[in-house]
């Protein structure tokens, strides 16, 4: 973004996107802000935590008027609904754990917000993730952040290469500090407000409200087993379980710790076990999204790259080979524990992302490597 560009940022009304704003403003580029009202519409009240909802709409155009640029508001209300949190709903239903952050960016932001922005003949559109886009020989890539801390790379691992030739993270080498201090030099009047929590619509932590509108036969009763076949007692909907949860299960065996292992959703079972219970060597993905120069047939491998199975997940080693119809076989180079169904498998070399897709179910799991594993199923 060497030259004068035409740039819309996706204005959530926190700190990141304003500082975006404003250090493009600052640069000399021609910045319109957008902001997306994707739920609670006619609220200033959505919570403090919240993000594209609210009291943000009317914090991104507050900081719109401050830096001068002009400032739009897309009720996109029935899209995120529709897009995100019925497939929320839907994913529970299915028995299991799903991770909206990402569809969010997927269908919402880089996919209806980026075709707006080029409509409005934008050069480029500009977020606040934490994230690296570094041009490569092939083309951009996507990197993790220079803070670890706050990378949000598991989460736009389904950003395809077209989406990356259009936008621009320019926090990526920023820590959360550094964004503040530039937001109090920029005076953009949001510097310390509170980071958005992990699920945004659902403000007050309990997402079982929210599936249980949408989807209310997740709210059905059932048997909690353990591995062994024998029933351990019941539960008031699948909703309230995910894999590797220890937590709130309501059971005991011999004062022995037990974790969730599998949700059976057609019986409205949970399955619970031991902690060994939950190591597992392999598992399938779907929905591939392909960021690696290497080719993406079938039969391609990556081997020797990190995989990381859910958002928290520090990493491990392991091998990608792709299928067909868009899915991949993931094997760890050690058992791994409490993989839930739903979550995103996302695969690295060094810092950058190679790409990664949506875990299916346990039952299409490639078989365990040893009996122990296999006796958990």
């Amino acid at each position: 973004m060497n030259r004068r560009s035409r740039v819309v940022v996706a204005m959530s009304g926190g700190v990141d996107s304003s500082v975006v704003a404003a250090l493009l403003h600052d640069a000399g580029h021609e910045v319109v802000g957008i902001t997306l009202h994707l739920y609670g519409r006619g609220s200033r009240n959505a919570g403090t935590k919240t993000c594209c909802a609210g009291q943000d709409v009317y914090d991104a155009r507050r900081v719109a008027d401050h830096l001068g640029i002009p400032h739009y508001v897309l009720d996109y209300e029935k899209r995120f609904q529709d897009n995100v949190m019925q497939d929320f709903a839907d994913r529970y239903a299915e028995g299991v754990t799903p991770v909206p952050c990402v569809l969010c960016n997927q269908r919402v932001k880089f996919r209806d917000l980026l075709d707006t922005a080029m409509e409005l003949d934008a050069d480029w559109m500009a977020t606040g993730h934490y994230v690296r886009r570094v041009e490569g020989p092939r083309g951009p890539e996507l990197h993790r952040a220079a803070d670890a801390s706050k990378d949000q790379s598991y989460f736009l691992f389904a950003t395809s290469r077209t989406q990356l030739e259009r936008l621009r993270f320019p926090l990526g080498g920023f820590s959360k500090e550094q964004t503040r201090q530039a937001a109090v030099r920029a005076g953009v009047g949001v510097a310390e407000k509170p980071e958005s929590q992990d699920i945004c619509f659902v403000p007050d932590g309990d997402y079982r409200d929210i599936v249980r509108t949408l989807r209310p036969d997740t709210a059905a009763a059932g048997d909690i087993v353990h591995v062994d076949g024998r029933v351990l007692g019941s539960h008031a909907g699948i909703t309230g379980f995910t894999v590797g949860q220890r937590r709130g299960l309501g059971v005991t065996d011999a004062g022995q710790p037990l974790y969730v292992v599998r949700i059976d959703a057609a019986e409205r079972r949970v399955v619970v076990g031991p902690k060994e219970s939950l190591g597992v060597s392999g598992i399938s993905i779907r929905d591939v999204n392909w960021l690696a120069d290497e080719a993406s047939e079938p039969g391609t491998e990556l081997n020797d790259v990190q995989l990381r199975v859910r958002s928290t997940h520090r990493g491990t080693s392991g091998r990608v080979r792709l299928l067909a119809g868009g899915r991949a076989e993931v094997s760890f180079q050690s058992p791994e524990q409490a993989v839930a169904p739903g979550q995103a498998a996302v695969f690295y070399r060094g810092s950058r992302v190679l790409g990664g897709g949506w875990i299916e179910p346990r039952s299409s799991w490639p078989p365990a490597r040893d009996r122990d594993e296999g006796r958990a199923l």
